[in-house]
């Protein structure tokens, strides 16, 4: 039979092992691994992704030591007390036809505790704890933990380890001169800065045996400038060969890097071209990863020969069948990641579960399920933005019968404005998918209708994810032609002048400064990866250290000269996603856009923004001043059913406004459907 994605599903085998195809999920930190009352609901998230097709799977980082914790009492494995917990975890991936590995991930530096370790006392920007310099009988003891954490793994059930030399942590504090400064046998030359990678991968292979996958994730393209040459990374992946890892995954980035490498704004397969220049340097398969999040994307990547498997981590989040639906030909099914980290990433360093914008049963499979409904009822949905589609579709697929009302001429609601925002374009991807749902299900939908309270009349239940309405502050001159909405900008109505001031610095100013920053016919950077090298200073020759060292980034010029304010005496920008929020903050200094907090709005008139800024007033001369003051819930027919007698539900931004919190709004309509 023929494949639509003959590549990606292609198996690929191992000599005492073959995976079924070309799909890693690539190692990810859900939090569920740090407790071991949480491996139940592990085991979980893992079997469906077993069950989904993954052809591999990677845990969460586990720490060899208790040294090398993420933090405090942080996913390790270091004793065999540990076992049983980890044997619910393989035991469910085998029993669902799946194979997995084990991650194992020292800190180092990056360990948010003081009992951190490295190569040099050297203290890493991303943790307050300044790590002590390990002595050579030090560097012994630890690569003896990654020895044993090697062995429990396999005790333990897992079909290998994949031992992380990338992104900064700890064996990659050694493999790079950025934080190796020593002289002794574990530091100066490039040789013997890899040198304890290569010890590691030797050591466990002697553990583990022949017939035990190990996987080295490589730091292939570090982006600092204290990093590693390309004709130094090609002879450490040469001395992981010959010491006997089984295939070698692509790290990209330090964490302290200051280039985004997963935000949307990053293209898709962005990466894949340092991966390509690997191949054939060694006879080992190699993974590429980073921003690959469609079948049809990786198995270009693969077809191009860029590397021989590709990995996937935040996709198989949004959908654990990612695979076995584009094996049947229905990858227009697939809920696609949105690369947008709100809740995953933004969980992890927030010490919460992790789970996905798009898909809230993600590491919730235990308690969030969409099981047939016992009786069928008659369910209104008025409001077809996400927290709409997401009730409606749920709850058609359970069997009830569903109607969704939409004011507008088609789904959406605010998607539709924030896909609009220059590098947030793949939330095209969750409209089609909720189209597609949409159809599946048999969802009755009607578009064009204002609803009110007579045509809700014979429904059993009634839902209302109307949304919500913009705040309009009380700022003298609200009226005059030169105040404009976020909506009026956004929805393609109003012109915008060359001069601009935004007021409100939160998710949507922030994305009013990217969308007017942009002018209509430049080249967006996210579309290509050679646009977006330039756009950030790479170097895709790889002749710079660090892939970085003495490269001007190019970012563009911006199209209008653009004011950004608040009212707020804290930084602008500062209450935005942990891992995406500093993209922004840096693009404001990168772009020349002026950005200021402790704002009095005075007036708007003919000379333009009238404020009052640290004790001092200021006319600010712009053609146009952008209100994007935050929301209020948009509660009018709520109030009405209300006044009625009538009891609705209510779910997203009617109930609760925030700044376009979509991931609230379709946890929101997913759970509420579940219950109906």
């Amino acid at each position: 039979m023929t494949t639509p994605f003959p590549h990606l599903l292609a198996p690929l085998d191992l000599g005492f092992t073959t995976l079924r195809n070309r799909v890693l999920m690539g190692s990810m930190h859900t939090g569920l691994e740090d407790r071991a009352r949480d491996y139940p609901r592990l085991a979980a998230y893992f079997a469906e992704r077993a069950e989904g097709g993954v052809g591999l799977m990677v845990t969460g980082g586990m720490a060899p030591n208790w040294r090398g914790w993420l933090a405090p009492f942080a996913s390790s494995m270091v004793s065999g007390r540990q076992l049983p917990r980890h044997r619910l975890v393989t035991g469910a991936v085998h029993a669902a036809g799946g194979k997995i590995a084990m991650q194992i991930l020292h800190a180092g530096r990056y360990g948010y505790h003081p009992f951190t370790v490295s190569s040099s006392d050297t203290k890493s920007p991303i943790s307050p704890f300044k790590p002590r310099a390990l002595g050579a009988r030090g560097v012994e003891r630890h690569i003896g933990s990654f020895v044993r954490a090697t062995r429990l793994a396999r005790e333990a059930g897992y079909d290998g380890v994949e031992i992380m030399g990338s992104e900064g942590y700890f064996i990659n504090q050694f493999t790079a001169p950025h934080v190796n400064n020593r002289t002794d046998q574990w530091g100066g030359s490039a040789e013997k800065r890899y040198r304890i990678a290569e010890e590691i991968v030797q050591r466990c292979r002697e553990a583990a045996g022949p017939d035990f996958i190990i996987i080295y994730r490589l730091s292939m393209l570090d982006l600092l400038p204290g990093g590693n040459q390309w004709p130094e990374i090609v002879a450490q992946a040469q001395a992981i060969e010959r010491a006997g890892a089984t295939i070698i995954n692509t790290g990209i980035g330090w964490h302290e890097a200051r280039i985004p490498t997963i935000a949307t704004m990053v293209p898709r397969a962005a990466f894949s071209w340092v991966t390509r220049n690997l191949m054939g340097e060694v006879d080992l398969p190699l993974i590429t990863s980073n921003r690959i999040n469609t079948p049809e994307v990786a198995e270009e990547v693969l077809a191009q020969g860029d590397a021989d498997m590709v990995s996937m981590a935040r996709p198989l989040l949004a959908d654990a069948e990612f695979v076995n639906k584009a094996a049947a030909g229905q990858s227009q099914r697939i809920n696609t990641c949105i690369a947008c980290n709100q809740a995953c990433l933004d969980h992890t360093f927030k010490n919460k579960t992790a789970s996905c914008l798009v898909n809230p049963r993600a590491c919730h499979e235990t308690e969030l399920n969409y099981e047939p409904a016992t009786q069928v009822r008659r369910i209104a949905v008025v409001g077809a933005g996400p927290a709409g589609l997401a009730c409606a579709t749920v709850a058609a697929g359970r069997g009830h019968e569903v109607t969704l009302f939409e004011q507008a001429a088609d789904i959406g609601g605010q998607f539709n404005m924030a896909r609009k925002i220059p590098g947030k374009h793949e939330f095209d991807e969750t409209l089609r998918y909720f189209r597609g749902e949409l159809e599946a299900t048999g969802v009755r939908l009607k578009l064009g209708q204002m609803v009110g309270v007579g045509e809700l009349d014979g429904f059993d239940e009634v839902v209302l994810a109307t949304g919500v309405r913009p705040r309009e502050p009380a700022i003298e001159g609200m009226d005059h032609p030169k105040t404009l909405g976020y909506i009026d900008v956004l929805g393609g109505h109003a012109a915008v002048g060359k001069r601009v001031a935004i007021i409100g610095a939160g998710g949507i100013g922030f994305d009013m400064v990217e969308f007017l920053s942009h002018s209509p016919n430049a080249d967006d950077p996210a579309r290509t990866p050679e646009a977006f090298a330039r756009e950030w200073g790479i170097d895709m020759t790889l002749q710079a250290r660090g892939g970085v060292d003495g490269v001007e980034a190019q970012p563009m010029s911006p199209a209008r000269d653009i004011c950004l304010l608040q009212r707020s005496e804290t930084k602008p920008g500062k209450h935005l996603g942990k891992t995406t929020g500093w993209i922004h903050r840096l693009n404001l200094k990168r772009h020349g856009i002026r950005a200021l907090n402790g704002v009095e709005y005075v007036k708007i008139d003919d000379a333009g923004l009238h404020i009052r800024h640290e004790g001092r007033d200021e006319i600010l001369d712009v053609d146009n001043v952008v209100i994007c003051a935050g929301q209020l819930e948009n509660r009018d027919l709520a109030d009405a059913l209300e006044a009625r007698g009538l009891t609705p539900h209510v779910i997203g931004g009617a109930r609760v406004a925030g700044e376009l919190d979509a991931k609230q709004a379709i946890r929101d309509g997913s759970e509420l459907a579940a219950r109906l």
